[in-house]
């Protein structure tokens, strides 16, 4: 069993989110804890980042929705703690108008490719992030790139419940990992 560490974006996932309702069920999840989820600082959810990676017992799954998935690319850009690997849903434009101001210190992102396998999981109609964005985003990170559909912000409103079409994507990703050198 592998530990796999939810990175809510904004607002923390309330519990109707595809993240609370899979931690809900699955012991091997746990979810990092920023002090301030609706006024994001980019230093604390990197603490918070560090604190939960470095509880982990096993190099962990980062599994990311929004915010998170540029709070991943910050991390890895300046820490070198070991993770397994990380799936980024639904990351945001930092430079696309509805891009939350409170979230400023996160842009911009040093776009680079990530030192861990990595599963960007896009929407075709996320109003924080084109396609367009979503792709570039994963080709500059050296991720494999999964366009899921029109599914919004794949969040809540988006209505998908407990998404399972994510989870097999979380399941697949973590089958086809090497963990022989974690």
């Amino acid at each position: 069993m592998r530990d796999i560490i939810i990175l809510p974006g904004i607002g923390g996932s309330g519990p109707d989110h595809w993240q609370s309702r899979w931690q809900a069920v699955d012991p091997s999840m746990t979810r990092f804890a920023p002090s301030d989820w609706d006024d994001p600082d980019l230093g604390d959810w990197l603490f918070a980042l560090d604190r939960a990676v470095g509880i982990a017992v096993r190099p962990p799954i980062l599994l990311a929705h929004s915010l998170a998935c540029l709070l991943v690319v910050h991390w890895a850009a300046t820490r070198s703690a070991r993770v397994a690997g990380a799936l980024l849903v639904a990351p945001p434009d930092p430079a696309s108008p509805p891009f939350p101001p409170e979230a400023a210190s996160f842009a911009p992102v040093p776009m680079r490719s990530l030192p861990f396998p990595t599963r960007v999981a896009v929407s075709a109609d996320d109003p924080f992030g084109t396609l367009d964005y979503g792709r570039a985003f994963a080709f500059t990170l050296g991720a494999e790139l999964v366009e899921i559909g029109p599914l919004g912000h794949v969040n809540s409103a988006s209505g998908l419940q407990d998404w399972p079409q994510g989870r097999v994507l979380l399941d697949d990703f973590i089958a086809g990992i090497d963990y022989t050198g974690t």
